[in-house]
This record gives C-alpha cells, sequence and structure tokens, in this order.
C-alpha cells in the first residue's frame, strides 16, 4: 500500500501510438478521443495520442483535444529526429509536431550504430547532429521534450561508447526524460538493472564533470512550468524505461528498471502492441504500487483499473483476456474444492491481493471438480444462502457432476447453474414452456447464407402461442420465433439481445452421432449471461441454450422489480 511519502512514479501511456500497430487492432478518431479520456480518469499524467502528420486521423485527434483538452493529463505528440543533412526548422514533419499544440514532444531518436548506418545510411557524428537540432529546434518553440532512445539496450551491447554518446546529445540540447527502450524485447531482467544503473552512473559523472553552477532539476510532473534552461540554465534529465514483450520480459523488465532508478514506465493497456506487444501498464501499475511501494496513481483511481482495461477492449473490439494478471475474469477464480474451502476461510491461502484493490471480484467457478464448497459459495454470489447440511445442497453438486459428465459445462454457463439451482430447491419459476418446435431450412446453391423458418408452440399461463419466424440461419430464426410469441407477455424480451455463440463438438469419433455442446451468451444493455445445451442434436442443444437464456434475462428482470418494490 503507498503512502504520502511513497517515491512517484511516472507513468506513459502509449496505447494510442504503439498500442496500435498490434496486428488486427483498428480504431477510429472517436475511438481514440474515447479511450484518452478513459485514460485521464483512470490518472495516466501522460498520454501519447499519435503521430501528427503521419495519417489524416492523428492530425484531427489532436486538433479535436485542442478544441476540447483532458481535464489532469498531458497528450504528447510523437515523431522522430529530423531526417539526415537537413535542418530541423525546414523539416516539414516537424511543423506538423508543432500544429498539434501540444506541451511535452517524444522524439525517437537512433541509440544503436547498426540502425544510424544501415537504416538511416548515414554517419554516427550526422545522427548526433539529427539528435541536437531537432530537440533544440523544439525547445526554441517552447516545446518540452521526452527523448525516447529506441534500441537503446541493443545498441548499448554493441557500442556502448557511441550509445551513451546519443544520450549526451539529447542531455546537451535539453531533453527533461531519456527513455531506455528495448525496442526489439530480447533483454533480460538482470541486463535491464545492470545498464540502467550504468547509465544512471555515467550521466551523473558527465553532468558533475560541467560547469554546474547553473543547473537546475525541474519538476518532472507534467503541470509544472516550462523550466528556465532557455535562460542558460542545464536540466538534469530522469531516467524512464520502454520494454516490449518479445521474450515475455516486458513486464518484468520493466520493474527491474524502477528498481535500479528510472523514474518513468511507459506501457500499453492490456499490453497491446506490434508483435508480442509492450509492457503492460495493468499488470506494472498494481505491481509497482500494491509490492513496489511506489505512487502511481491513487487507490481510489486503482479501483478502477479492471474497467478501464476492460473499456479498452470492447472499444478496440478485442476481446479481453481472460486470465490476466490482476484485470482478468480468472484472475481470482477457484475452481479446486480444496482452494475455495480455505479461501471461504482465509483469502490470502489463494489471492496474493484484495481483488477489489484493482477493481476486480472474486469468483468460485463450477465444474466437474468442485467440491461443496464451490456450490455453497457460487449460490452465495447469486443470493442463494443454501445449507451444506441439508440434501439440496449435495443435490446440486451431484447434479453439477452428472450433467458435466455428459457435456454440459458450467463453468462458462453460470446462467444455466443458476436455474440448476432453483429447479433442485423447487423455486424454478416458469415464465413459459416450450410445447414443441420445427426449423426449416432454404438452402440456396451458390448463396453463404440460407434461409430459415422457425414454428414455436409455446404456453404462458395456461394459454397456447404458435408463432413463427424467419432468420439467416436456424438458431436466428429459433430465437427470433421464441421472442416474437412472448414479447406481449413480457414486452422487456425486446432489450434481450443474443450477442455471441458458439458450439463445440465433444466426442468427434463418433461421427455425425458425436455430442454437441452449444453456449450461447445473451445481454440486455447492462448485463451479460451465458447459457448451455448438450444434444447429438445441434438445434436440440441451440434450442435449450437460447430457451434457458431468455428465462434467465427474465429472472433477472423479476428480481430487479423485487427489488425496486422492496426499497421502495
Amino acid at each position: 500500500m503507498t503512502t504520502n511519502s511513497s517515491p512517484q512514479l511516472w507513468l506513459y501511456d502509449t496505447t494510442l501510438r504503439d498500442g496500435t500497430q498490434r496486428e488486427g487492432l483498428s480504431v477510429s478518431i472517436e475511438d481514440k478521443l474515447r479511450i484518452a479520456r478513459r485514460l485521464d480518469q483512470l490518472g495516466i499524467p501522460f498520454i501519447e495520442g499519435g503521430w501528427p502528420g503521419a495519417n489524416p486521423k492523428d492530425v484531427q485527434f489532436f486538433w479535436q483535444l485542442q478544441e476540447d483538452p483532458l481535464k489532469l493529463a498531458e497528450i504528447v505528440a510523437f515523431c522522430s529526429t529530423r531526417r539526415p543533412n537537413s535542418t530541423a526548422a525546414t523539416e516539414p514533419m516537424l511543423q506538423d509536431i508543432l500544429a498539434a499544440g501540444t506541451r511535452w514532444v517524444t522524439i525517437f531518436g537512433k541509440s544503436w550504430d547498426l540502425h544510424v548506418t544501415t537504416g538511416l545510411k548515414t554517419t554516427l557524428e550526422e545522427n548526433l547532429a539529427m539528435i541536437r537540432d531537432t530537440i533544440e529546434y523544439l525547445r526554441s518553440q517552447g516545446r518540452r521534450i521526452i527523448y525516447d532512445a529506441e534500441h537503446w539496450f541493443d545498441g548499448y551491447k554493441h557500442n556502448r561508447d557511441y550509445a551513451l554518446q546519443t544520450l549526451e546529445a539529447a542531455i546537451a540540447s535539453g531533453a527533461e526524460w531519456l527513455v531506455l527502450c528495448d525496442t526489439n524485447g530480447g533483454t533480460l531482467p538482470h541486463e535491464i538493472s545492470q545498464i540502467v544503473q550504468d547509465v544512471i552512473s555515467h550521466l551523473s559523472l558527465v553532468i558533475c564533470q560541467e560547469t554546474m553552477t547553473n543547473t537546475t532539476l525541474p519538476e518532472a510532473a507534467p503541470t509544472t512550468t516550462l523550466s528556465t534552461s532557455d535562460k542558460g540554465q542545464r536540466i538534469i534529465p530522469q531516467i524512464g524505461i520502454h520494454t516490449h514483450n518479445d521474450s515475455e520480459m516486458a513486464v518484468a523488465n520493466a520493474i527491474a528498471a524502477v528498481m535500479a532508478g528510472a523514474k518513468m514506465v511507459q506501457g500499453t493497456i492490456n499490453g497491446y502492441g506490434e508483435r508480442c506487444g509492450n509492457a503492460n501498464l495493468c499488470s506494472l501499475i498494481p505491481n509497482l504500487q500494491l509490492k513496489a511501494g511506489y505512487s502511481c496513481i491513487t487507490e481510489d483511481q486503482l479501483t478502477q483499473l479492471t474497467e478501464a482495461s476492460r473499456f479498452v477492449s470492447e472499444v478496440v473490439n478485442l476481446a479481453p483476456d481472460e486470465h490476466a494478471p490482476f484485470v482478468g475474469r480468472s484472475a481470482f477464480a477457484h475452481k479446486g474444492g480444496i482452494h475455495v474451502s480455505a479461501v471461504e476461510r482465509n483469502p490470502l491461502t489463494y489471492e496474493h491481493i484484495q481483488p477489489e484493490q484493482v477493481g476486480n471480484r472474486r469468483r468460485i467457478v463450477i465444474s466437474e471438480q468442485s467440491g461443496l464448497s464451490n456450490v455453497l459459495a457460487k449460490a452465495r454470489s447469486f443470493g442463494i444462502e443454501l445449507d451444506q447440511q441439508k440434501a439440496e445442497a449435495r443435490e446440486i453438486l451431484q447434479r453439477l457432476k452428472d450433467l458435466e459428465s455428459e457435456g454440459f459445462q458450467f463453468e462458462a454457463a453460470e446462467a444455466s447453474f443458476v436455474l440448476l439451482m432453483h429447479e433442485a430447491l423447487g423455486g424454478r419459476q416458469k415464465f413459459f414452456e416450450v410445447k414443441g418446435f420445427q426449423v426449416h431450412c432454404d438452402l440456396i446453391e451458390g448463396k453463404e447464407t440460407s434461409n430459415a423458418l422457425a414454428t414455436v408452440k409455446i404456453a404462458v399461463d395456461g394459454k397456447n402461442i404458435l408463432e413463427a419466424a424467419e432468420g439467416n440461419g436456424p438458431v436466428a430464426a429459433l430465437d427470433a420465433a421464441l421472442r416474437k410469441a412472448l414479447v406481449n407477455f413480457y414486452p422487456q424480451i425486446a432489450t434481450f439481445d443474443l450477442t455471441d455463440y458458439k458450439v463445440r463438438i465433444l466426442n468427434g469419433h463418433t461421427g455425425t452421432a458425436a455430442k454437441t455442446r452449444v453456449l450461447v451468451e445473451s445481454g440486455n444493455g447492462r448485463q451479460r449471461w451465458t447459457t448451455v445445451g448438450v444434444s447429438t442434436n445441434i438445434l436440440a442443444a441451440s434450442y435449450q441454450a437460447v430457451v434457458e437464456g431468455l428465462e434467465y434475462g427474465l429472472l433477472l428482470h423479476s428480481q430487479a422489480e423485487a427489488a425496486v418494490k422492496a426499497s421502495s
């Protein structure tokens, strides 16, 4: 737990630039704005918005933030040093950076001599001039500079003296942050620690050897005024770290750098980024704050971390990693009966932090491996109190194990398990009864989709209803027919959506006689729930899952109405 005396770390989010380089990730201007504002609420002090001029989307993004700025965070523009054999003042891309109107600019330059001679096809001295000229020019235009030393660790290992010269050039030009980048993601934590310590020692020695009469150490905070280095005073820069996950070491490497003296940590939400991704801020923040005692964001903001992680995954249209540390749905899930029993007595037995500290929650997973403790805990999580001394609890456990042996999977279909518990307790509300259904499909040659017609016969309050509906497939038609038959009795069904449909063949060696498991995810705009069906007939399995999805949605609505009446 952090205190007022905890050392300060500065977080720098690059989800909107480096993160969007992930394969399969694409965002609109509106998406970027929504993410930036959510990161601002989370308390991230530096948010890198992109490379103005690289594409029209980033130009418009920065323009819109000039019109409606963030509340607390500094939005940062990103760019490279000028081109070889030119001048910064005549460099068109730097004019785009100035037009973005940000107070802070991140400039990246080459640290590895291989990249200078092979990539830029220029001399080592010209690369140093590019770093100095670019930073000096932007400083003369009133910008504060974060210098990203690209491929720093590879450059250091291949040519230490030259790599250090690039940092000295950035210091001499007025950079306030020097961020060491493990761009290829191939460095190990012990190397990171050793090299960061060496850099800090070397730069301290270099600065101490110079005339220090006019040296100043400005506040690192983005809310401070521009330093006085443009009046002749020197800046002592601070060190940051930027790691990639190609060796699955990004988080460990960033922590190693902090332990060695780095004061800024760059990363992305959910670890998004090119190739294998960047350092995951959703793991870094709680590790650094709750474990290492650094101050990154407030405790209240930390409790928003799980929601922020899922918000970003929704906006970029990528499924959340259910097993992600700290913020994943399974991060505090307990399945084994012994584990559940222990956690019920003392959460410290199998939880390294309290899930609420990062806005997550404990989950008791139900499966064939469950014990009675799982059933009791899961029931409580849904407001159902079971007495372990009574037969109902053991009946539910036995029913669970029997059904899972047949292919059901309640671990991923908690809504179906809730209905099972209500039935075992004799309290399963019968909103409707399906008397039968038929599905007819027309397969049209040359078309990828088929037309389907479903007919359902249901009974509500003793009244029989026969309805038919079409869909672009048998499950869609069945779902539409059920809704059509029920909506006059339960108008709230109009708000239900079938949001996901998964099919798995359980015993493929039996050919067409194989059992099929269907998982259906439904939602009402506020909540989502999953139901399961199993049968050798895929339509029968789908019917079971769809029907239970509607039934559970009605149960939620009924419980919400009862709660409102009880509170009035």
